[in-house]
Formats: C-alpha cells, structure tokens, sequence
C-alpha cells in the first residue's frame, strides 16, 4: 500500500514459505480479534461482539472518535487506537494524556521511529505499540534495547514469514499482536497461523480484514463469528481466481475499450 513499507523481496519469503514450508503447528484452534473503526459512521451492535475495537486516528482531533467508541461499547470491550506514525512526539504525548482518561488498552504507533516511541513511552502511562518501524530482527533488537513498546504488531508479508515473525517477536521480547492488512482469505490465513503459533497471545489480533475487501478468492471466508477466527485452512476457488488471471484482465480491458469506442 502507498507509504507502507515493504519490501516485495522479503514478501515473497512469505509466500514462498506457505507454499513450500508449511506453517508452524498451531498451540490454540480460534484466536480472538478486534474490530475496526475509521470514521463515526460505525455499527455498535457489530462492535459489541469483539473483545477489542482498534480506532483508526487520521489526526488528532480523532481522540473524540475515540470517546464516541467509548460511549458506545462502554467497559465491556477493550479499546485501541492507532496513528500509523503520524505525529510528533509533542502531539503523541498531549494525545495519549487525553486517551488515557478514556482507558484505552494501548496505542499503536503514535510516531514514526524507535527513537521517538522510546521518547513517548517514557512520558505516558498507555502502554505503546511498536508496528511500521518494526521490519527485521535488527529492528527488534533496536526496540528492545530502547525499551521503547510494550508490544509488537506483526504482519507476515512485510516481516518474510511466519517463521520470521515469531523470531522477531522474540527478538523485541514483548507481547506480538498478528495483524493483516488489505488482503484476501489467503493473505489473513498468514497472519492466523502466526497467531495460532505463537506461545502466548494475551491481545485479539487485527485479523478481521476480509470484509473490508469488495471481493476474495474463496467461497468460504476468513471471517470472524463471536469475535474471533477459527484456525483452519483456506482453499482458493479456481472461478474467483480467475477473474483475477492476466487473460481475464485483458478480457475486461478489450471490453472496455470496445464500450468507449462505440
């Protein structure tokens, strides 16, 4: 996605080991997760059904749809909020104060570096999330020795694997959150076997992220029910992927051109 950093290198790793490798065994059959909410125009009764509810804050001023969250799911459903790196740490400081009278569980990401999230850190009582700075073992190895997150969120494509990610998650010696982004069935089935095989999971993942997708590639989706995702296969249905082949693209582009030319 523009502006997220990943290496296609490293994300053929990935793919690569789930075609070739298999997976890690699975320690747990279901892993919980957490909805997401990106603007007010959110459902409270969808919400109700996770344990956790992750607010996409695009600026600052976003701490009041934060609260509204909050109002809505009251104290049953822990609450999470993520800035992709976006502010200062001037502005991370002054709006985690304000989160955290709303008690929120953690915030991910609020500045772009490890330097900057130690900075923040030191200066908040919401525990810190570590997500885009966090790219290879290196990476790890920085945030550790920086104490600068009280947890990783971990996506499998950008980290070269499952395998890969749970020796980061190692690495950065605190708890790992398997998150997916914009992606089929295929790509989240990744992500629930790194949550599947990690020793411990004690926060939902950001797994539910098929349904943000207008289509997939299987008859049978990664979607949650009661919160939380079975562990289980994924098998692709060779009609859906088809429509995705390069023949078919050239097939609908011909059509195109064809309807604009009349």
């Amino acid at each position: 996605m523009p502006g997220y950093p990943c290496d296609p290198a490293v994300a053929r790793l990935a793919a690569e080991e789930a075609a070739l490798e298999g997976w890690p065994a699975a320690v747990r059959d279901t892993v919980p997760v957490n909805a997401l909410v990106t603007d007010a125009a959110f459902d409270v009764g969808a919400l109700a059904e996770y344990p956790a509810v992750k607010v996409k804050m695009k600026e600052p001023g976003d701490v009041d749809l934060v609260a509204a969250v909050r109002d809505a799911v009251g104290d049953r459903v822990a609450l999470r909020a993520d800035a992709n790196g976006a502010w200062d740490v001037e502005t991370a400081i002054a709006v985690i104060g304000r989160l955290a009278r709303l008690g929120v569980e953690l915030v991910e990401q609020p500045v772009a570096s490890l330097e900057d999230l130690a900075e923040v850190r030191r200066h908040v009582d919401v525990p810190i999330a570590a997500d885009e700075c966090i790219r290879s073992p290196d990476d790890a190895r920085g945030l550790r020795a920086l104490d600068a997150a009280d947890a990783v969120v971990l996506k499998v494509q950008p980290l070269g694997g499952v395998r890969r990610a749970i020796e980061i998650a190692e690495l950065a010696g605190v708890p790992a959150i398997p998150t997916s982004m914009m992606e089929t069935s295929v790509g989240v089935a990744a992500g629930l076997a790194l949550a599947a095989a990690l020793p411990e999971l004690p926060y939902a993942c950001g797994l539910a992220t098929v349904a943000l997708l207008p289509g997939d590639v299987t008859d049978d989706p990664l979607v949650p029910h009661a919160g939380a995702l079975q562990v289980r296969a994924v098998v692709p249905s060779p009609s859906l992927l088809d429509r995705y082949s390069e023949a078919s693209q050239d097939v609908s582009s011909s059509a195109s051109s064809a309807g604009r030319s009349r």
